[in-house]
């Protein structure tokens, strides 16, 4: 992970609040589990100067770790806007993962054409467990695709993320992660000294965590 791109990433992540930390007034996640940070990069698509960074940032990450595959597909629903830029920034073809198969039409769960054999890059704007990203990956690679690998905007940095990763053979690379994230919301006074070991706590054990 190139450290300046990192910083700057989790500054804009700050500044237009697609991150919002509240230790102390957690989030309930969908899965029950107290949080004391919401996600969403979505948000940066609605500012034309974050969203080019991030695309070039996207796009200089891939060919840095990866190389230039022949397509670039979008894990739905967060990464098929980031994914459809980076393919227009790199010139290449985009196609996207559904979560299933449609029940209907053509019961595609691959959108775009492709072809057995082409090299992919995967985009995905978060990962947390890394378990919707890993289903993309295997529904491309049943497809005949050679997926070299996954770029994410952002990951809270969960040893089971990077496990399930290992397990399936997959190489990542995040153009930000939750250390980074913490010290420079420290830096910019988005939260006190006293935040950062609840913060810290929670990246350990985020099931048992408690304010």
């Amino acid at each position: 992970m190139n450290n300046d791109r990192a910083v700057k990433v989790a500054e804009f992540l700050l500044q237009i609040k697609a991150v919002k930390l509240q230790p102390k007034n957690p989030f309930t996640w969908a899965s029950g589990w107290k949080s004391p940070i919401y996600c969403d990069n979505r948000v940066t698509l609605s500012y034309p100067n974050i969203r080019t960074f991030i695309r070039q940032s996207y796009s200089d990450a891939i060919l840095e770790k990866f190389g230039k595959p022949d397509v670039i597909a979008g894990v739905a629903t967060g990464g098929i806007a980031q994914g459809a830029l980076v393919a227009e920034e790199l010139g290449l073809p985009f196609v996207y993962v559904r979560s299933s198969a449609k029940e209907h039409g053509m019961g595609n769960q691959i959108e775009g054409h492709y072809e057995a054999g082409q090299k992919v890059v995967v985009i995905e704007d978060l990962i947390s467990t890394g378990g919707s990203s890993l289903k993309a990956v295997e529904a491309l690679r049943e497809a005949g695709m050679e997926v070299r690998g996954l770029v994410s905007i952002f990951t809270y940095g969960f040893e089971v993320a990077q496990n399930n990763f290992d397990e399936a053979k997959c190489p990542f690379v995040t153009l930000t992660n939750y250390d980074v994230l913490i010290e420079k919301a420290l830096n910019d006074t988005y939260i006190t000294k006293d935040d950062v070991e609840s913060l810290k706590e929670w990246k350990v054990n985020p099931s048992a965590w408690k304010q």
